[in-house]
């Protein structure tokens, strides 16, 4: 079964040893320890009771850190996690434990459907690295509250509760990233209802989020009396009818994960789709960084996500050791782990500690565009895991 090793081999970041081999990949570990030791600094500085967690740069230039109910919150202490499992140095550790204390209250937040990415990036990262039994429980505790906003009639976790007057049942693609949470609940626990659930939810989401052009909706609204499809949108992205590149990345890792987790090739089936679709798609940048929407109007005078591009080097990363993998998806995947190492990465001390810059959080509400943001570097450091252990 795949575990989320994260540079495994790796001696020494703290202090920062610069490896000996000409190797690039080795290379630019020290880089990345030392700006998120600049993020730890930040960070602490600028904490408070309330906002716990970096997130990006605002407007006016400043660090924002945001609190434990954002859906971001747990991309920092997995980050943090990452970096202890490499070096096994004690200041990693007590980064990680203190970053990830700060969420254990969202362990009973039945408002969000993001307990994965707060909660298993988090906690489950520091379960599986301490088998520390108080994570588990709040692993446990975090799935039986996601599992509250499943509705049997539509087959599906509810995503958003918010917007009322736009949709009754939204079910947003991103939400299949926070089966993961699920699957490893069901593993904990030995209580099929979970794994039951997020195979429902993924079968759903397969049947209805995608066109024939297989582009990916942002957006399904069901009736949950029904459980029929009311409408299709996009929230984040250019239109209803286009696809939101990030959108299309949280689809490809989340049907390479159900694969991993369930074995059935419907979703193997579906994560080759996607992949080859991304690779292929004519308005993708030589450098295999997408724009924020693949049908942004203005191309190429439009943003880049490089969190999209970070999700999809990971997901392609682990979709390559897969049975009947393409052999063209390590290259393709290689390819873009180099355009956003060589392109896209901070040089060190710039940006408040982040990794990558050029994220684009929502271009439709001018929020968050051309920034840093948490979730790309930790898909980026995971990315950089995979492809050290060929995952």
């Amino acid at each position: 079964m795949y575990k989320k090793h994260i540079f495994a081999a790796i001696v020494g970041i703290f202090p920062f040893f610069i490896f000996a081999q000409n190797n690039t990949q080795d290379q630019i570990i020290p880089a990345i320890a030392e700006q998120v030791k600049i993020l730890i600094l930040e960070t602490n500085k600028n904490k408070d009771s309330l906002k716990v967690s970096p997130r990006t740069i605002a407007k006016n230039g400043h660090l924002e850190l945001v609190p434990a109910r954002d859906w971001t919150s747990g991309f920092y202490a997995g980050i943090l996690w990452q970096l202890y499992e490499a070096t096994k140095e004690k200041t990693w550790l007590e980064e990680a434990q203190k970053a990830t204390a700060l969420l254990e209250a969202e362990k009973f937040n039945g408002r969000t459907h993001d307990m994965g990415f707060k909660i298993y990036c988090s906690y489950g990262q520091g379960y599986r690295l301490t088998g520390n039994a108080q994570y588990k429980d709040v692993l446990i505790q975090s799935a039986k509250t996601l599992i509250t906003r499943f509705n049997p009639v539509v087959g599906c976790l509810r995503s958003w509760d918010h917007n009322t007057d736009k949709w009754q049942f939204p079910v947003i693609v991103d939400n299949m990233l926070n089966l993961e949470l699920l699957f490893a609940a069901t593993k904990l626990t030995g209580d099929s209802t979970y794994y039951r659930i997020a195979v429902s939810h993924a079968d759903k989401t397969l049947q209805n989020h995608f066109r024939p052009d297989g582009g990916s909706y942002h957006v399904v609204d069901y009736d949950p009396a029904t459980g029929n499809v009311k409408h299709k949108h996009t929230h984040q992205g250019y239109a209803h009818e286009s696809t939101w590149a990030r959108g299309q990345a949280w689809a490809l890792y989340g049907y390479t994960m159900c694969y991993r987790e369930t074995g059935q090739k419907r979703y193997l089936d579906k994560a080759l789709a996607l992949a080859k679709w991304i690779q292929n798609h004519p308005n993708l940048p030589k450098d295999g960084v997408a724009y924020y929407d693949f049908d942004a109007p203005n191309i190429p005078n439009e943003p880049r996500d490089v969190s999209a591009a970070a999700v999809m080097v990971s997901a392609l990363y682990e979709l390559s050791t897969l049975q009947n993998s393409d052999p063209q998806i390590r290259p393709f995947a290689d390819h873009i782990f180099q355009s956003l190492t060589t392109i896209y990465k901070n040089k060190i001390g710039d940006q408040y500690g982040f990794i990558l810059h050029s994220s684009t959080g929502s271009k439709p509400h001018n929020s968050e565009v051309s920034v840093p943001l948490i979730y790309a570097d930790y898909y980026y450091v995971e990315a950089l895991s995979r492809k050290r252990n060929n995952f």
